[in-house]
């Protein structure tokens, strides 16, 4: 089981990392609500015509705890994309990855010393295979790193008030990501009209904006929350804390940036520090697990 969540995670981890250049392609900071709007509603709507058949079952506490994490999960989207619009992507890989180290200190089984070393070296991977580029705080950098620590207060917000319960995972998911959406629909008169912006989106945007909600939103937070059930959410963490990675192998494949030393070495330092981890999070007994329905 904790390869298959391992792989599981390597994958959302790898469709997050992909959301970076998709996104830079269509999202500007007077788009942000309208274009989150865009992708969550066909978020939640796929999700709902998957669902279609277990909707009439849903029980008050996925309602009520679906609420409480599509809230959280929206003020991480929020901070995370206008970040992005505001600082360079190498202090942006830099400071989300800060997540790695957060979410232990605030999850419910504090690892061990070796686990925080491991970070470290994750971390620093990360500092190498951004170049190095931290250019001094700005508004870009402080809201991701806002977003950072809301990130790591989403995994552990599922993990504390889920533990003992008996949820179903995709409706809970679903109600997540309608409640994230109602909150960018809100927010949207503040930027460009949602209607405008969608207007605006030749082929190439619509079919990026479409990944970005069934690949980088449907598939990935359906995976993380069946996952953070069959593990920690330090190791969650972690795993997923190779998404730079995968974002700076999309940047050069399909980015066209250049192949540097440097970013070998980050690379190699982050795979380090995450194979590291995970060696010393299977050295401890594993974490009892909350009853999920798939």
């Amino acid at each position: 089981m904790t390869a298959r969540t391992d792989l599981t995670l390597l994958a959302v981890a790898l469709v997050w990392g992909s959301s970076y250049l998709a996104a830079a392609q269509i999202v500007t900071p007077d788009t942000v609500p309208a274009m989150l709007v865009l992708r969550f509603g066909i978020a939640a709507a796929v999700l709902a015509l998957l669902l279609v058949s277990r909707l009439h079952d849903f029980r008050r506490d996925e309602l009520l705890l679906g609420m409480v994490f599509g809230a959280v999960l929206s003020l991480v989207l929020l901070l995370e994309t206008y970040g992005l619009t505001r600082t360079s992507a190498s202090n942006a890989g830099l400071l989300i990855s800060l997540t790695i180290v957060l979410t232990p200190l605030l999850g419910r089984q504090k690892p061990p010393a070796p686990f925080y070393l491991a970070a470290c070296v994750a971390v620093a991977g990360v500092a190498v295979l951004s170049g190095g580029g931290f250019h001094g705080p700005g508004l870009g950098d402080a809201l991701i790193l806002l977003a950072a620590g809301v990130r790591a207060l989403h995994l552990t917000t599922i993990d504390r008030l889920s533990h003992g319960r008996t949820l179903d995972s995709a409706r809970t998911t679903l109600v997540q990501l309608v409640t994230a959406l109602v909150v960018f629909a809100v927010l949207a008169p503040a930027g460009r009209g949602v209607v405008e912006v969608a207007a605006e989106l030749d082929a190439r945007g619509w079919l990026l904006t479409i990944y970005l909600a069934i690949g980088c939103t449907v598939f990935a937070f359906l995976a993380q929350m069946w996952a953070v059930r069959r593990s920690s959410s330090s190791r969650v963490s972690l795993v997923l804390g190779t998404e730079p990675l995968w974002a700076a192998a999309f940047g050069v494949l399909v980015g066209g940036d250049a192949v540097t030393v440097t970013a070998v070495v980050g690379a190699v330092l982050i795979l380090t520090g995450v194979n590291w981890a995970r060696t010393v999070e299977s050295r401890r007994a594993p974490p009892t697990l909350t009853p999920w329905q798939a």
